[in-house]
């Protein structure tokens, strides 16, 4: 396949002073955007709303609350920053932020002029932003002034970067290189409307650290993440837009919904993304690292509809501080918790149920290549089990041959999803050559999920096959391993790798922390795992540590986790 590349204008270059002198943004004659086809865009979704309800909250973020009105206007402050700063049409800004309104603030103002948003990882080294900024082609970067040091450093590696906009969190001053967040957005707020069109074709840009190698931007046209994110509605919208049918399914404000996970991650950006196209608002979180109390407590005081998650990683501390604090939290607003990217027990459904029975509990199965492959949906009225999901109707479970497993044959194979697919990898035909694959005429995005089929149809999830462990010929997912180990009391999470052995080629290991006040009995968890599992899928050695160390989404990193368990036997 073609993967599309845009070229890179390096633009002008800021004063190194702050007291910047905004031009007016030369317009064409059109007083509204320009469009060249009938796809959906979400500048021009999120524009629709901003005129329909202008008064009504768009963001909260602890004692800051913006409208609809101020977020548009913000937001064409932005771009008419950036079209003086001279950006082309579909250049690449990255996003260095964490949770806060000045993130959909500012990928609301990329939208609108057509520039392609690039998240960014906060945990990176300068190695990884070098990496990741050269590679995506940015021209520029938001950032939070916490990594002004960070920014400064890889400055002369990335010099296609010719706009730096500072966001103040209170930690360091603006430095010269760099135009303050505040002065961008409110300067020049007329409607910002570059010389090129608008369109469904417009992409954003969703890099994934992936399992091997340095991060794949995976490149999505709009029109395809919004088809693909109103799939499961029970009023989509139309293929070709049509706002008189979202008018009438949007008639008045939409519901409020706090990503729980970071922005820089698709399951809370698309989320939040999602809401905004149906005129909801979004709450997010002042702490950056995750705090379940001060989730459930702006669940409160935000009178939040709709939390999204990753699995246990959120479920389970949030269901532990309503167990440990009884009555404390109102979540009678919250109708709705969405999970995806790291399993979720069905013994933590069932708890958050217990304190809100009305709840409505959504564990889908999707990867930043591929939205919306499975879901599970859990009710008081309806269980699930855990890791076990109905296919959707473009959905597929398929041998590396392309033949669909068979229902009840105890075979593997790869969940594949055609339809609305990214692209492909920005600028690596051959990732996207072994990823996005063609089958009897029809492409697939098939990012590596292996699941069985039960004779019902019910696919149990394995998990990811770059992390399989061959033991001795046979295969083991460590997710499926790592649920079992986190259902003994002792747990309180786990990670299971595959350390190198010459009898079996690999050795399963787990590295496992504690719940507090408690000790692990590793021989106790060894026959825990047993009493589930068949016994080759048990851990060889468990490894007691203070912290598994998971990443803001939730994740596991296992390439750390397979070196500190090599280690610490080595000890």
């Amino acid at each position: 396949m073609e993967i599309l590349r845009s070229s890179v204008s390096p633009g002008n270059s800021w004063s190194t002073s702050h007291s910047v002198v905004f031009p007016l943004v030369t317009q064409s004659s059109n007083t509204t955007p320009i469009y060249t086809d009938n796809g959906w865009n979400f500048a021009e979704m999120w524009e629709f709303h901003a005129a329909r309800f202008p008064e009504v909250t768009a963001q909260t973020h602890g004692d800051r609350t913006s409208t609809w009105a101020e977020f548009n206007a913000n937001a064409n402050g932005i771009a008419n920053t950036l079209l003086a700063a001279g950006v082309q049409h579909q250049d690449k800004v990255a996003q260095y932020m964490h949770n806060c309104p000045e993130f959909l603030e500012s990928m609301f103002g990329l939208f609108k002029i057509s520039l392609v948003p690039v998240n960014t990882n906060y945990r990176y080294t300068e190695d990884e932003l070098a990496y990741l900024w050269d590679n995506s082609d940015a021209v520029a970067v938001v950032f939070h002034a916490s990594y002004t040091d960070r920014c400064a450093a890889v400055r002369s590696r990335v010099p296609n970067v010719k706009t730096w906009i500072w966001v103040d969190d209170g930690s360091q001053p603006c430095p010269e290189w760099a135009v303050p967040y505040t002065t961008a957005a409110s300067s020049n707020q007329v409607p910002a409307i570059a010389s090129w069109p608008r369109s469904g074709d417009d992409m954003y840009f969703l890099y994934t650290g992936g399992t091997t190698g340095m991060p794949k931007g995976v490149m999505w046209r709009q029109d395809d993440i919004i088809s693909s994110l109103d799939a499961p509605s029970k009023r989509p919208l139309p293929e070709l837009k049509d706002y008189d049918t979202l008018a009438a399914r949007v008639s008045k404000p939409g519901v409020v919904n706090m990503p729980a996970a970071p922005l820089m991650h698709g399951t809370g950006a698309f989320n939040a993304m999602w809401n905004l196209c149906l005129g909801g608002s979004i709450a997010t979180m002042t702490s950056r690292t995750f705090d379940a109390q001060e989730l459930l407590a702006v669940v409160a005081s935000a009178r939040v509809n709709s939390v999204s998650i990753v699995g246990d990683a959120f479920a389970k501390p949030i269901l532990r501080a309503l167990d440990e604090n009884p009555g404390r939290y109102d979540i009678s607003s919250l109708k709705m918790i969405v999970s995806s990217g790291v399993m979720w027990s069905a013994e933590t459904k069932a708890g958050l149920l217990r304190h809100n029975e009305k709840l409505i509990l959504i564990d889908s199965l999707g990867s930043s290549e591929a939205i919306g492959m499975a879901a599970a949906t859990t009710t008081a009225d309806s269980a699930s089990s855990t890791a076990t999901f109905k296919l959707g109707p473009n959905t597929r479970v398929v041998h590396e041959d392309g033949r669909d497993v068979v229902p009840g044959s105890g075979e593997r194979g790869r969940v594949a999803l055609r339809g609305r697919t990214p692209m492909g990898y920005y600028k690596d035909e051959a990732k996207s050559a072994t990823t996005f694959i063609t089958i009897d005429n029809i492409r697939y995005s098939i990012p590596g999920d292996f699941a069985e089929v039960d004779a019902d149809g019910t696919v149990r999830l394995l998990g990811r096959g770059s992390q399989c462990i061959n033991t001795g010929g046979e295969k083991v997912y460590p997710e499926e391993v790592e649920e079992v180990l986190k259902t003994h009391p002792s747990v309180l999470d786990a990670a299971v790798v595959g350390l190198p052995d010459e009898r079996f080629g690999e050795a399963i290991t787990a590295l496992v922390e504690a719940r507090p006040g408690q000790s692990i009995d590793a021989q106790a968890l060894i026959a825990h795992v047993r009493s589930t599992l068949a016994p080759y899928k048990s851990p060889k050695s468990v490894i007691t540590v203070a912290t598994i160390g998971r990443a803001p989404n939730g994740k596991l990193d296992y390439k750390r986790l397979k070196q500190e368990a090599i280690d610490s036997l080595k000890a």
